[in-house]
């Protein structure tokens, strides 16, 4: 009850004769009385307040909160849920591993054609070593002409048991060395390298299309 309604002396009705309810019959009424206090004199006016038995406010705005209380608690919960939702990877004879997060909807890429396409790599550890989303700019190269690792290639024409990707398409590798950057590494300076060598890498490719 709220401080207003307890300076004018409203009396809060404490009962309803049919609880809240979505049927399309006739609304039933009860009427119940309210008495407002008149400051100007002692007389006491009665006034007759016919109330719907449909939802009250107090009932909505509960609802509402309650709601929103779930959502909050349920919605990070979900979202967490998905994030740690992990790809079966299969393994091909060649030994890379793929798995589809989205199958593609637009035409396979050609060999030799010329392609864009997005992606973040990673080390076994999960450590991000490069992204193109972070430089707003997709990759492009000519696909199967030895442009970029065999992985890559071999990823996204398809072969040696695994299906080309279709443009639109999002899929999860995993390099092992030798489809990667094997024995040399890359990003060596000073005896550090940004990727090891030896090193099993994963990529998550957005086969965007031809460029």
């Amino acid at each position: 009850m709220s401080s207003t309604a307890l300076t004018l002396g409203i009396k809060v009705p404490t009962k309803i004769s049919k609880p809240c309810s979505n049927s399309n019959s006739k609304a039933q009424f009860d009427a119940t009385s309210i008495r407002f206090l008149n400051k100007s004199s002692s007389h006491v006016h009665q006034v007759e307040a016919v109330h719907a038995t449909l939802c009250t406010r107090r009932e909505i705005v509960g609802f509402g909160l309650c709601i929103g209380l779930l959502s909050g608690i349920f919605q990070p919960q979900l979202a967490e849920a998905a994030e740690a939702t992990l790809c079966e990877l299969t393994v091909s004879p060649s030994g890379l591993a793929f798995c589809d997060q989205v199958v593609g909807f637009g035409p396979q890429a050609v060999k030799g054609q010329l392609i864009k396409a997005h992606y973040v790599g990673k080390l076994e550890n999960g450590k991000v070593f490069d992204s193109s989303y972070n430089r707003g700019k997709p990759l492009t190269f000519r696909v199967g002409a030895g442009e970029v690792i065999k992985g890559w290639d071999l990823g996204i024409l398809g072969g040696e048991g695994v299906p080309p990707m279709l443009a639109g398409g999002k899929r999860t590798l995993k390099l092992p060395p030798e489809l990667g950057y094997g024995m040399r590494g890359a990003g060596c300076k000073g005896g550090s390298c940004i990727i090891p060598p030896e090193s099993i890498l994963l990529f998550d490719v957005e086969f965007i299309g031809k460029a």
